[in-house]
C-alpha cells in the first residue's frame, strides 16, 4: 500500500533551482534511503516532504491526501536528536502530543507504553544528559513516531554514533518499525548502511538534484550479521558507487 507520495517536486530558492521534478514513493512497511552527494537537495526535499516549505512545481500526498506545504502531518528527525535539556525524557517524547493540545498528563499515559517497545524503560524521569547517545537517538525517535501518522522522515539519524552502537541500533530500529508498523524515508551519506537498511534506494545527482536511479535490494531483512561481507553486498556497493555523481 502506497502511504507517501511526491509527484513533479521542484523547490527553488533566490531564484536558483534546487531539486527538479521528483518523483519518489513509499510504500507500507518500507525503509527507503535517499543517497546522495552533498548539496544534491535531500535536505531540501525533507523540508517539501514534512510540509515546511512550498514547492514551486508538485505535490505530496499522504495516503491519497494532498499534505503538500501542510507541516505537521509527517514526523521529521534531523540529525541532532534536539531533546530538550530542562524537561524529563517522558515529556521529551511527548512534547508533540502537547503541542497538539492533549494535556501533559493524557500525553505521558499514551507515551509510557511505548518505553518498552523503544528500549528505554527505567529512563521515563531522567534527563537528557543521564543518557547515552544511542539511547538518546531512540527517545528522539519515540518522540517522532508519536508525531508520525506511520511515516517517519529521518535525516541521518545515526550518524554521530560510534560504529558499535550504530550497529546495533540499526537491528533495533528494523526490528521496531515492525513491531509498531512504521515506515521510513532516510536520509544518509553512508553507502553501507543504505544498502543493510533499505528496501529500496533512490539516487539524487546533479546541481539542480534530480533522482538519477532507482536500486531494489532484494534480500529479505534482517540481513544477516555478515551482509556486508558478502560479494552480494560488494555488488550493490559497486553499483551505487557507479551511479553517484562523486
Amino acid at each position: 500500500m502506497e502511504l507517501l507520495k511526491a509527484e513533479h517536486i521542484t523547490k527553488k530558492y533566490s531564484g536558483r533551482t534546487i531539486i527538479e521534478d521528483i518523483n519518489i514513493q513509499l510504500e507500507e512497511g518500507e525503509l527507503v534511503s535517499l543517497l546522495g552527494v552533498s548539496g544534491a537537495g535531500k535536505t531540501t526535499l525533507f523540508h517539501v516532504l514534512s510540509g515546511l516549505v512550498a514547492p514551486e512545481e508538485g505535490r505530496v500526498l499522504l495516503s491519497g491526501e494532498d499534505i503538500t506545504a501542510k507541516p505537521g502531518r509527517i514526523s521529521y528527525m534531523m540529525q541532532k536528536d534536539l531533546l530538550l535539556p530542562h524537561k524529563k525524557i517522558i515529556d521529551n517524547v511527548s512534547l508533540p502530543l502537547v503541542l497538539n493540545g492533549v494535556k501533559k498528563q493524557e500525553a505521558r499515559k499514551k507515551a509510557e507504553p511505548l518505553f518498552g517497545e523503544f528500549g528505554l524503560e527505567g529512563t521515563q524521569y531522567q534527563y537528557p544528559s543521564q543518557l547515552s547517545g544511542g539511547m538518546r537517538q531512540r527517545a528522539a525517535l519515540l518522540r517522532t513516531y508519536l508525531s508520525s501518522n506511520g511515516v517517519a522522515l529521518l535525516d541521518e539519524p545515526f550518524s554521530a554514533l560510534d560504529t558499535i552502537t550504530k550497529s546495533n541500533i540499526h537491528r533495533w530500529y528494523l526490528d521496531v518499525m515492525e513491531k509498531i508498523h512504521l515506515s521510513t524515508l532516510f536520509i544518509t551519506h553512508d553507502i553501507d548502511e543504505a544498502i543493510l537498511l533499505s528496501d529500496r534506494i533512490y539516487i539524487l545527482n546533479g546541481k539542480p538534484g534530480r533522482i538519477t536511479e532507482e536500486i531494489v535490494i532484494e534480500e529479505q531483512k534482517p540481513r544477516p550479521a555478515d551482509f556486508n561481507l558478502t560479494d552480494t553486498f560488494f555488488h550493490y556497493k559497486k553499483e551505487i558507487i557507479s551511479k553517484l555523481a562523486l
